[in-house]
């Protein structure tokens, strides 16, 4: 029987928020309600674009009772405030990370989410990209035997504007918080971080104390190791790979190409193009599927959607990580 789509209201318009609103648009089950943004312009070019009722006040969406999700996109800081109101109106909510810079904030929220009842998911959405979802897989049915390394490599083609970084929560809560869940996805007992990083090319990164570069090592309840490495830059484009190593084999996640053709000649050998320039390439398929996911969750269906809880999970080992670096120390942690 088919299913009446779901009314979203989009809050945020920026790059990410343009995203989601074109895959609530293309997806069957959904259709765009509401937009919402402070910076009105943007909210009117999405509608245009899209449909849905202009608004730069939250609260009005709300009240309207003409929605049945969110989808958080707006600023970090926003986070917190915008989730206890969509609680509050009793609607689910699929929110992009970190939930807040602050940990206390995070924890505060905590059991009005677990007592509301009201459907709340976070915005990890490389658990849905088809090849590391399937190499999760192929590890949990035991291809390769008990899992003893994970080896994640994620740099980006580009470090971010001065005026980012300066907002961002600082490298570990912005850009490998990402790689952390995905370390939570194949591992989630992490019970060890120990950070590293410096600051060798990015003038934004000296100005706010911040790193550009970091390698971070996680140790699970299992005796389990994980590495990850983080770059700003990357000539060759938007890096991502994995590797998962156990005593019956492994397991890797390859580069995404920009074709799959190759040039042989007299200058060199099955010459590739480069990889994916950034995110919104690579993971355009994973933002499809996150949404598909989350609109099972706020029908009440069963959804593998990543929850509150792994939303604060991460962001206990982003800040691990940042502690780490500084103090040049591990950092146990209890998740």
């Amino acid at each position: 029987m088919t299913q009446t789509p779901l009314r979203f209201g989009l809050i945020g318009t920026g790059r990410i928020g343009q995203v989601h609103a074109a895959n609530i648009a293309a997806d069957p089950q959904a259709t765009l309600a509401w937009v919402c943004d402070p910076f009105i312009e943007g909210a009117h070019a999405l509608s245009a674009l899209y449909g849905g009722t202009v608004t730069t006040d939250a609260a009005e969406m709300f009240a309207s009772g003409e929605v049945d999700a969110v989808l958080i996109a707006s600023p970090t800081a926003t986070h917190v405030d915008l989730l206890e109101a969509a609680i509050d109106a009793g609607v689910p909510a699929l929110c992009e990370k970190p939930i807040d810079l602050d940990t206390a904030r995070v924890d505060a929220l905590l059991p009005r989410v677990q007592s509301s009842g009201v459907p709340i998911a976070l915005g990890f959405n490389r658990r849905f990209d088809p090849a590391f979802a399937e190499a999760r897989a192929r590890v949990a049915a035991g291809e390769i035997g008990a899992l003893e390394q994970l080896s994640i490599i994620s740099r980006d083609p580009a470090a971010p504007p001065a005026s980012y970084v300066a907002v961002s929560g600082g490298i570990f809560r912005d850009m490998t918080i990402h790689d952390l869940d995905m370390a939570r996805f194949f591992l989630p007992d992490i019970v060890e971080v120990t950070a590293t990083g410096s600051t060798t090319f990015d003038p934004g990164a000296r100005e706010h104390d911040d790193f550009d570069t970091a390698v971070v090592t996680l140790r699970a309840s299992s005796g389990a190791l994980v590495s990850i490495t983080n770059s700003r830059h990357s000539s060759v484009g938007y890096d991502q790979r994995l590797e998962a190593f156990g005593a019956e084999g492994s397991i890797e996640v390859a580069n995404a190409l920009t074709s799959l053709v190759s040039v042989s000649n007299g200058q060199s050998v099955q010459a590739r193009p480069p990889y994916q320039n950034f995110f919104l390439e690579r993971y355009s398929v994973a933002y499809q599927a996150e949404l598909a996911e989350f609109i099972k969750l706020a029908r009440g269906e069963q959804s593998t959607s990543p929850t509150f809880a792994d939303g604060r999970a991460a962001l206990i080992l982003a800040d691990a990580a940042a502690r780490s670096a500084v103090e040049r120390v591990s950092v146990a942690v209890t998740l």
